[in-house]
């Protein structure tokens, strides 16, 4: 059958695959659980998926795409027309990280992938990389070049620059949540994520309003 061929039983396949996979971990997930998970037979996860390999790589791949292209939504929102750089460069992080509660599942997938990275199969986690968060600052460059353009940042390395915006802000609440696992208090997330852009600025702001930003904290 062609993978293709019955679309409602590929989704709800690909759903309950990723559940099982952020629940028991690559290795313990087990075809015959996501089967049953899904409600179907194994033979009919194995006419729309090679193996177990596959379909692990398809649905963490979905998920990052998902992922990827709410948080490209945020950017748009927040970086592009710029009205106040702190308090954009806030708002954007906030819903960053709040993206972890709107994909769930998803992040409990990541959480099993980072646990097991050393049993995940080498293909699988060279795509992931390409996809996942590590690449986030990618696409995030792009805009905080646009700014430097405008006047707003005084930045060399693009990239460079939105690896550490993701360091100071997202990637400090996700590492102590756990990716969402852990229920952080928002008035807490809040002071990491407007330090954390305060600490950006005070590396990327023309030199003429550095010393403002200094005087703020």
């Amino acid at each position: 059958m062609s993978p293709t061929g019955r679309p409602e039983k590929r989704r709800a396949i690909e759903r309950a695959a990723r559940k099982v996979f952020g629940r028991d971990g690559y290795t313990r997930a087990s075809v015959d659980a996501i089967a049953a998970e899904a409600q179907v037979s194994k033979r009919t996860i194995y006419n729309h998926f090679t193996d177990k390999e596959q379909l692990f790589l398809s649905v963490a791949l979905d998920g990052a795409q998902e992922v990827t292209d709410a948080i490209a939504r945020q950017m748009e929102l927040h970086l592009r027309k710029i009205v106040d750089l702190e308090e954009d460069l806030v708002a954007f992080s906030r819903d960053r990280v709040a993206t972890v509660t709107q994909f769930p599942d998803h992040f409990a997938l990541v959480r099993a992938l980072e646990a097991e990275v050393t049993r995940i199969p080498p293909p699988v986690l060279e795509k992931w990389l390409a996809a996942g968060p590590q690449s986030a600052h990618l696409r995030l460059a792009p805009y905080l070049r646009g700014l430097a353009d405008r006047g707003l940042l005084a930045i060399d390395d693009a990239e460079q620059a939105a690896q550490h915006l993701n360091l100071l802000t997202v990637t400090s609440v996700l590492q102590r949540t756990f990716y969402g696992s852990i229920p952080m208090p928002a008035e807490e997330a809040d002071e990491i994520i407007t330090s954390g852009v305060r600490a950006f600025l005070r590396l990327y702001a023309p030199t003429g309003q550095r010393s403002g930003l200094v005087d703020r904290q």
